[in-house]
């Protein structure tokens, strides 16, 4: 998994999620605002979860031993909130507070959580995986991404259509239960579900490192 992670910037996880914690997830996505297509946790409640504890090992000999989940965001795509997703990368992280460190901003408030920009190399450290309660086949959004585009840095907005295409397409189908592994800067992207079909995913990041100038993730608060 690592020599696939470091080279392409994803890898499915060789294990699936028990019964057990797929019913754990089914019961936080039961209690989760119909109105809302997705929904921010806090990382030290998702850290709690069975599916957490079941990929937790792997992640430590990704990243290493301190890693642990910094952010946590639920998505729910179905008839009543679909959605597509342009090629982009994940920029930003929860923090704790709000801390002035050069080289880290903007600044947003997302669902009430602050996030911040951090420099590339910080996303470059970090890990990012999906857990799939549905099964994802071609029509149910399953996410895109471009092969090695996490090794690029920074891509700026109006590049990522010469990078996308000069890095190729993967399509990453799932089970019920299986868990996608990402490196987190990689370009991605996914298309709105069919009609009739609902694609839940929970989505983790992880770190290892800890934050410089007193900046703290949002995890080491709780």
């Amino acid at each position: 998994m690592k020599r696939a992670l470091a080279e392409q910037g994803f890898t499915l996880w060789p294990g699936r999620l028990d019964a057990a914690a797929l019913a754990e997830l089914e019961r936080l996505f039961d209690a989760m605002p119909a109105d809302r297509p997705g929904l921010r946790i806090a990382p030290g409640d998702a850290a709690r979860l069975g599916a957490c504890r079941a990929i937790h090992d792997e992640v430590r000999r990704l990243i290493g031993s301190a890693a642990r989940p910094v952010r946590a965001l639920m998505f729910d795509k179905r008839d009543a909130s679909n959605w597509a997703l342009g090629w982009h990368q994940d920029r930003t992280i929860d923090v704790a507070e709000r801390v002035d460190v050069p080289g880290y901003g903007p600044w947003t408030v997302k669902q009430g959580r602050l996030h911040v920009a951090p420099p590339i190399a910080v996303l470059e450290t970090m890990v990012t995986v999906r857990f799939h309660l549905d099964p994802v086949g071609s029509d149910n959004a399953p996410l895109n991404v471009a092969p090695g585009s996490h090794r690029l840095g920074l891509v700026a907005e109006d590049a990522i259509p010469d990078v996308v295409a000069r890095c190729g397409t993967a399509t990453c189908l799932a089970e019920a239960g299986e868990v996608w592994f990402y490196a987190t800067p990689i370009l991605h992207a996914s298309a709105r579900s069919a009609p009739g079909l609902r694609r839940r995913v929970l989505q983790m990041d992880f770190a290892a490192i800890d934050l410089p100038g007193g900046l703290r993730w949002a995890a080491d608060d709780a």
